[in-house]
C-alpha cells in the first residue's frame, strides 16, 4: 500500500499544479493520471492489468478523456494482433511443432545459453527485411523463445523460469530493438519516417538505409546478447549435452505430425503473408484472424486451447487501455508542447551538442508513449526543425531520430506493441523489464551515437 499511495500522491500533485501556460487543463491532467499509472507499475504497486484499467477509468470519469477517445485502442488492427499472435503462439506450441523447432535450434547452437541468445538475434535480423510489422515479427520469435526455454526445463509457473526462459524473453524483447531499425522494411514507422527525412532533403531508401544502419546495428548486435546475459544471467549457462539429447529427442519424435503440417503450413503462410503484406496491400491483423481460423478449422487450436489462454485477453486490455491514455496525451497537446518545450531550451547551444541532447530528450519521452509511430509522428517534426535551425547536419538528425525510433522500443514494456509476447510469458518481472529496458536502451543510444554519427556523417558527406 505505501507504494500504491505514493503512485496516487504524485498523480495528485500533478494535477493540482498550476496548468502551464501554453498548455490545455485536459493535456496536463491526463499526464497526472498517466504519470501516477506508470509510477504504480514501475514501484509494483499494482498489476499493470490493474494499474491501466484504473488509470483509464479515471481519465474517463473526471472527463479528461472522451469516452470514444479513451477507447480507442479497444479497435486497433495492431492490438488485435497481438491477442491473435498468443493464440497462434499456444497452437505452436500445443501440437509439438515449437518443441520440435526448439530441439533444433537447441542441437545446433545449445552448447550454452549464451548461445540460444545470439540464434534469437541473428534469427530475427535475417527475417526482419521481409516484415513490415515488429509485433507480427515477434509472433515468429517468441514461440521460439518458449519452445527453447520449456525444453531447458524452463518454465514461469514452477520456481524455474529463471534457468534460461527469463533471459531468452528479454532476448526476444531486445532484439527488435535492433532489428527493426535495420532495414527500411522492418518496422511500420520506418517508412513514414523516410517520408519526414525526404521533406528535409534526405532521400532515404531501402539501400541507402541499410548501408547507413548496419555498421551500427552489427556493433549493437556483436555486443547486446552477452549485456542481457549479464544483467539476467541465466541459473543455467552451460549445456554440453544438450545438442546430444536435442538430437536423441528429434529422432525420438520421427517425423512430423498431422498437427505439426497443419501449424507449419499455416504458419509458414501467415509468414510470407506478412511479409508481403504491403506490396499487396494485406491487413497484418486480417491475416493473423484468418490464419487463426483456419488453425481453429483444422483441430489444431482448439476452445478448449482458448479457454486456457486467459493471458490474451488481459493483455489486450492492457496494452488497450494504455493506448487510449497515450494517444490522447498527443490529441490534448502534451506530447507536442513538451516536445517543443524541451527542444527550445536548446536554442544557442553548438550543434554538436545540441544533436545529442535532442536524441537523448526524444529517447527519454519514450517514456510516455506505447507506440512507437504515435512518438514519430507527434515529435520527429518538431526534433528535425529545432535540429536545422541549430544547424545539425539534415541526414545525422533524420536518421539519428529514426535509428532512435526502433532502438527504444526495449524502454519499457509497453514501449512497443512487439513487447507483449514476451513481456507477457510470465518469465518476466516488471522490474527487470525496465531495468534491463533502460539499460539496454542506453547502450544502443551510446552505440549509435559513438558509432553511428561519424558513420552517418561519412557516408552522407
Amino acid at each position: 500500500m505505501p507504494r500504491l499511495a505514493i503512485a496516487v500522491l504524485a498523480g495528485a500533485g500533478l494535477w493540482l499544479v498550476p496548468v502551464p501556460a501554453g498548455l490545455a487543463p485536459a493535456g496536463w491532467h491526463l499526464f497526472a493520471i498517466f504519470a501516477a499509472t506508470i509510477l504504480a507499475i514501475l514501484l509494483e504497486a499494482l498489476p499493470i492489468l490493474t494499474a491501466a484499467l484504473l488509470g483509464l477509468g479515471t481519465a474517463v470519469l473526471t472527463r479528461v478523456l472522451a469516452p470514444a477517445e479513451a477507447y480507442e485502442g479497444f479497435h486497433q488492427g495492431v492490438i488485435l494482433l497481438i491477442a491473435a499472435a498468443f493464440l497462434i503462439a499456444r497452437s505452436v506450441i500445443t501440437s509439438g511443432l515449437g518443441r520440435r523447432i526448439g530441439h533444433l535450434v537447441v542441437a545446433r547452437f545449445g552448447s550454452t545459453t549464451l548461445g540460444l541468445g545470439y540464434s534469437l538475434f541473428v534469427t530475427d535480423a535475417l527475417i526482419a527485411a521481409a516484415f513490415p510489422s515488429n509485433t507480427a515479427r515477434s509472433g515468429v520469435l517468441y514461440p521460439l523463445a518458449l519452445s527453447l526455454a520449456t525444453n531447458g526445463a524452463s518454465r514461469p509457473d514452477d520456481g524455474t523460469a529463471n534457468r534460461m526462459g527469463s533471459y531468452l524473453m528479454l532476448c526476444g524483447i531486445t532484439s527488435l530493438s535492433i532489428s527493426s531499425g535495420l532495414w527500411l522494411t522492418a518496422m511500420a514507422a520506418n517508412p513514414l519516417g523516410a517520408e519526414l527525412a525526404r521533406a528535409r532533403g534526405v532521400d532515404v531508401g531501402f539501400a541507402s538505409w541499410l548501408a547507413t544502419a548496419i555498421v551500427p546495428s552489427l556493433v549493437a548486435l556483436a555486443a547486446l546478447p552477452w549485456v542481457v546475459y549479464r544483467l539476467k544471467r541465466p541459473e543455467v549457462e552451460r549445456t554440453p549435452d544438450a545438442p546430444k539429447r536435442a538430437r536423441e529427442e528429434l529422432a525420438e519424435m520421427g517425423p512430423l505430425s498431422r498437427a505439426e503440417w497443419v501449424v507449419a503450413t499455416v504458419f509458414g503462410a501467415m509468414v510470407v503473408a506478412w511479409a508481403s503484406s504491403s506490396q499487396l496491400g494485406l491487413d497484418n491483423t486480417a491475416i493473423a484472424f484468418f490464419g487463426l481460423g483456419v488453425l481453429m478449422a483444422a483441430g489444431a487450436f482448439t476452445a478448449e486451447d482458448l479457454r486456457k489462454e486467459g493471458e490474451a485477453l488481459g493483455t489486450f486490455i492492457w496494452f488497450a487501455a494504455l493506448f487510449g491514455m497515450s494517444t490522447g496525451l498527443e490529441k490534448t497537446g502534451f506530447t507536442a508542447y513538451a516536445g517543443g518545450h524541451l527542444s527550445q531550451l536548446l536554442l544557442g547551444l553548438p550543434w554538436p551538442a545540441a544533436y545529442v541532447l535532442l536524441i537523448v530528450t526524444y529517447v527519454a519521452l519514450h517514456y510516455l508513449f506505447v507506440s512507437q509511430t504515435a512518438q514519430l509522428m507527434a515529435l520527429a517534426p518538431v526534433f528535425l526543425g529545432v535540429g536545422a535551425d541549430l544547424g545539425v547536419p539534415a541526414p545525422l538528425i533524420a536518421f539519428g531520430l529514426l535509428f532512435a525510433t526502433n532502438y527504444f522500443s526495449a524502454l519499457t514494456p509497453q514501449a512497443s506493441s512487439a513487447n507483449v509476447l514476451f513481456a507477457a510469458s510470465g518469465y518476466l518481472e516488471q522490474r527487470d523489464i525496465y531495468r534491463v529496458g533502460a539499460i539496454s536502451t542506453a547502450l544502443l543510444m551510446a552505440v549509435f551515437l559513438a558509432v553511428g554519427t561519424p558513420w552517418i556523417l561519412f557516408l552522407w558527406r
